[in-house]
């Protein structure tokens, strides 16, 4: 019973995979964009993603709430123009979505520690409109069926039909994994039940499982997915492995952070919130056939504008735009007496 269920949840999740998917047109059109400071570009969102996933282990978030945070991310992105300096309000808008989403509601961290933590440039009101605008966009269809639902899943079946060295085939070690391919805007454009194959098929590849090999080749048949698509994506994310895994890359922290705090710098954070100047209006423009641009309205939908100030993201137009990484550190203005503790890093 409990084999069929899984079955016919997977088949369910199959079949809908397809409305959550990022529109390709979109990411092809943020793969070919020069970096500039009026459009954004696949360097820029692999950064940003970076920081997701440090803010995702520093509030103790899950990988769900992460994996669903870049997918509202890329869907966004994909159907809107947007420029570098609101970047930073969209990404946080998706995680704290995605965390009500996901998380326990005790869990869930408060807009204000949310926007001192990430140390962005817009307040309260700005995340909160949004979050309207995101959520409006993408239909209210915000819960989505990702890789990690099929990642969940097939580790599930996986166990159940083998005995054989249960506690091998690490479900963590699969999380941060698909993590780590999240992080490049390339594995945005696979589908989600072919990109968690590739993860698990490496894996069992990796310990040498007969058994398990056998059951993912059922999966693979079940699905009808072609084996020249699963070739391909395994092929990327072997690379992709074997670049994270190297020594010049450093990984973020899979655990939750420990930020101990001087008053001082509590009392500097605390004031710098509320001395932030409002997010600038947001032009609406999306991808159309041709690439260009839609006529301009405003994202908030409607409403007033999130605001018609002077322009005040600048920093974090080159903070979106940095070098991707692997390892982003979660700062704050500091004096003597701070003192931040990582957990140990993690690794595959």
């Amino acid at each position: 019973m409990e084999a069929f269920k899984l079955m016919r949840e997977l088949k369910t999740n199959f079949e809908q995979e397809s409305i959550y998917l990022p529109r390709e047109k979109g990411l092809d059109l943020l793969e070919t964009t020069l970096e500039n400071d009026k459009q954004i570009s696949a360097r820029c969102r692999d950064a940003k993603v970076e920081d997701l996933w440090s803010l995702t282990s520093f509030f103790g978030y899950s990988t769900q709430t992460f994996v669903q945070a870049v997918n509202l991310l890329d869907r966004f992105l994909a159907m809107m123009k947007i420029q570098p300096k609101h970047l930073s309000c969209i990404a946080i808008s998706c995680l704290h979505i995605a965390a009500k989403l996901v998380e326990e509601e005790c869990n869930i961290s408060s807009s204000h520690d949310l926007i001192r933590i990430s140390q962005c440039k817009f307040t309260i009101s700005d995340l909160n409109r949004m979050e309207k605008i995101i959520s409006e966009k993408l239909n209210f269809q915000c819960k989505a069926i990702t890789a990690f639902t099929f990642l969940q899943l097939y580790h599930e079946m996986t166990i159940l039909h083998t005995s054989e060295r249960k506690t091998s085939l690490s479900l963590d070690k699969l999380e941060a994994q698909l993590k780590a391919c999240l992080c490049r805007i390339v594995f945005s454009k696979a589908k989600p039940s072919v990109l968690a194959l590739s993860l698990l098929a490496q894996e069992i590849e990796a310990i040498q499982s007969v058994d398990m090999l056998e059951i993912s080749q059922c999966i693979q048949r079940h699905l009808k997915i072609a084996d020249g698509e699963l070739f391909y994506w395994r092929e990327l994310v072997a690379k992709c492995m074997t670049d994270y895994s190297s020594p010049e890359c450093s990984k973020p922290d899979n655990k939750k952070l420990v930020w101990i705090l001087s008053r001082r710098t509590a009392q500097n954070l605390h004031s710098s919130y509320y001395s932030v100047p409002e997010l600038p209006t947001i032009p609406e423009g999306g991808w159309d056939e041709s690439g260009s641009e839609d006529s301009c309205e405003d994202m908030s939908c409607g409403e007033d504008s999130l605001s018609s100030g002077e322009d005040s993201l600048s920093s974090d137009t080159e903070a979106a735009c940095a070098p991707p990484h692997f390892h982003q550190r979660i700062s704050a203005p500091h004096s003597q007496g701070d003192s931040a503790r990582l957990g140990a890093q993690c690794h595959f």
